[in-house]
């Protein structure tokens, strides 16, 4: 399963409202949950969290990739948020952060994991890309960029 294939209009949360991490992280959750996609919104929220409070997810170009591993899920989970604004998110290059991939997996399902964090990482490289989702109006259009439309 490729990460396009997780890429919904219900899944993706623009403009978010969050100010800052914490939230960000329960935003994210809760799209997903809004979405259908999780029921347990505690065990999901505190499964990534905990990974959040080992090192930081925000990475650099603007993008953030907080995820954790829970038996809350059975199979890999995406949930794409989009700050125009930027929030702070301890990036590793110290800039805030506007476009957030939420990923959350079972303990038992490492591979589809790894490979949407490859796949994210290599989105990144992109700029103009980065930059047009950030712009996006709507959901549909985040969608439609992510596929390629």
């Amino acid at each position: 399963m490729s990460l396009i294939d997780l890429v919904v209009e219900d899944i993706v949360k623009i403009p978010m409202t969050s100010n800052d991490k914490p939230d960000v992280l329960r935003e994210l959750v809760q799209t997903l949950k809004d979405a259908g996609q999780i029921d347990d919104f505690d065990a999901v929220l505190q499964a990534v969290q905990e990974r959040e409070d080992k090192l930081s997810t925000g990475l650099e170009n603007g993008i953030a990739v907080p995820h954790g591993k829970t038996a809350a899920v059975t199979r890999l989970k995406l949930a794409i948020g989009i700050a125009p604004n930027g929030i702070d998110f301890d990036a590793m290059d110290k800039n805030p952060s506007k476009l957030f991939f939420l990923l959350v997996a079972p303990p038992d399902q490492s591979g589809p994991h790894v490979e949407a964090l490859a796949e994210i990482a290599k989105l990144g490289q992109s700029r103009a890309f980065c930059k047009a989702l950030v712009n996006a109006d709507d959901a549909k259009e985040v969608v439609d960029l992510m596929k390629g439309e």
